[in-house]
């Protein structure tokens, strides 16, 4: 099993380019069984959850070639099964968006339950009563779903909730339902948007793209195409904060900043000045004072995530780490899942100063002096978030369960050590 071992205390500087967006990435793959055309996408990232996904269309038959850096071609003309493999299945959430193009392959499917972080509960409700109302019938086995294609045809839906894998899951099948689906109350989030220019340009006919409002005309077949996926905005985000704590100026090109949404006002909340460089690079100057904001009536201000064009819930992590090395108070409240922030008790024992109120809401009081210790990853958030806490506390670190972090971070720790970061993997 691989560890880090991590020096903190050094400042850093350099450039750095983000990878793919993951949550992008996931969807887009599995739409590829949607054609029997080729399709081309550049800039996916390298990292466990996408290997993971690609290992499970090899063997369905989908030929995948190589093209050199981040680009790959998908042909899944000749699928030889309507069922992903179990065990690759339960390692990655994302492969619950295979049901759809599956059954619309084949007729039918099995789906496993999915795997993906231990965050709480995450419902697969509004992805099965919503595609059923489209005409998928899906029953519920032990340890996986039976999934049949009755016929689609365009509804009208409201969700339940603002789901994002479940928005994508409906969009995917909804491209070739007949006639018009309307969602409503369908994520806006910017990998939701990258799905939707992904089906468009193999020739799904959509509008409403960016709104909670998907307007979607079904057609009758998709073909070709060749698309980039988008920088992945939790790692820009993670970035930001790893400046931020180590007093590193660094600079993140191609951040994709328009898909930054709120972000870079929250971390202004937190005292990180964040500057925008040319096209679409950002600078994060070195040696900032980190001063928690106080609310326009001097209260304690609040960090707290939301659907987009809130503030994105992968990234709570990072801030509960960012706000330990800021001057002043802030409550984090983590509205979406029920065990985001059980990994907090890790940074207490390191130094930090944080009150967990409940499952979703922790305060912290800063800055705090952080000492290196043993650590352990729970999750791909928490683990990265770890990771910059082992970087700007005193002394070495070691970190266990860096699958986890591999996950949703490319070479995390080679792009790391260029910046001049102390990083082993043993």
């Amino acid at each position: 099993m691989e560890k880090f071992i991590v020096k903190g205390g050094n400042r850093l500087s350099g450039h750095i380019e983000p990878a793919g967006n993951k949550n992008e990435a996931l969807p887009v793959l599995a739409a590829v069984l949607l054609t029997e055309k080729p399709v081309t996408i550049h800039n996916l990232p390298h990292i466990g959850d996408i290997s993971k996904m690609k290992e499970i269309l090899e063997s369905l038959g989908v030929a995948i070639r190589h093209l050199g850096g981040g680009s790959y071609q998908f042909d899944a003309h000749n699928l030889n099964s309507p069922e992903p493999d179990p065990e690759l299945s339960k390692a990655i959430r994302g492969s619950f968006l295979l049901a759809a193009p599956l059954a619309i392959r084949f007729g039918h499917t099995k789906i496993y339950e999915p795997g993906g972080d231990s965050i709480g509960k995450r419902r697969l409700d509004t992805h099965v009563h919503a595609l059923e109302q489209l005409g998928l019938k899906f029953s519920r086995r032990q340890g996986y779903y039976s999934v049949k294609n009755n016929g689609l045809n365009g509804v009208d839906l409201l969700l339940d909730e603002a789901s994002v894998m479940a928005t994508e899951h409906l969009i995917m099948a909804a491209v070739l339902a007949k006639g018009t689906t309307r969602i409503y109350n369908a994520a806006c989030e910017p990998h939701v948007q990258g799905l939707c220019e992904f089906l468009v340009r193999m020739g799904a006919k959509i509008s409403g793209i960016g709104s909670n409002h998907i307007l979607i005309e079904g057609v009758e077949a998709l073909g070709e195409c060749e698309y980039r996926i988008q920088p992945d905005h939790t790692e820009v985000g993670s970035l930001i904060g790893l400046a931020a704590v180590t007093h590193s100026e660094i600079t993140i090109e191609k951040a994709g900043w328009r898909q930054l949404g709120q972000i870079l006002s929250y971390f202004r909340r937190l005292g990180v000045e964040v500057i925008k460089k040319g096209e679409d690079d950002l600078l994060i100057p070195a040696k900032q004072k980190l001063i928690i904001q106080n609310d326009i009536d001097d209260s304690i201000p609040k960090i707290d995530d939301a659907p987009w064009p809130g503030f994105p819930a992968d990234l709570t992590s990072i801030m509960t780490i960012v706000a330990t090395q800021c001057k002043g108070t802030v409550l984090i409240h983590e509205k979406l899942f029920e065990s985001r922030l059980f990994w907090v008790d890790k940074l207490i024992s390191m130094g930090a100063k944080i009150v967990l109120c409940d499952p979703h809401r922790a305060v912290i009081v800063g800055p705090a002096k952080l000492r290196g210790m043993t650590l352990s990853s729970p999750d791909i958030r928490a683990g990265m978030a770890l990771l910059i806490a082992a970087l700007c506390a005193e002394g070495t670190s070691e970190i266990y369960n860096i699958g986890q972090i591999d996950r949703g971070y490319q070479d995390i720790d080679q792009r790391l050590r260029a910046l001049g970061a102390e990083i082993q993997r043993v």
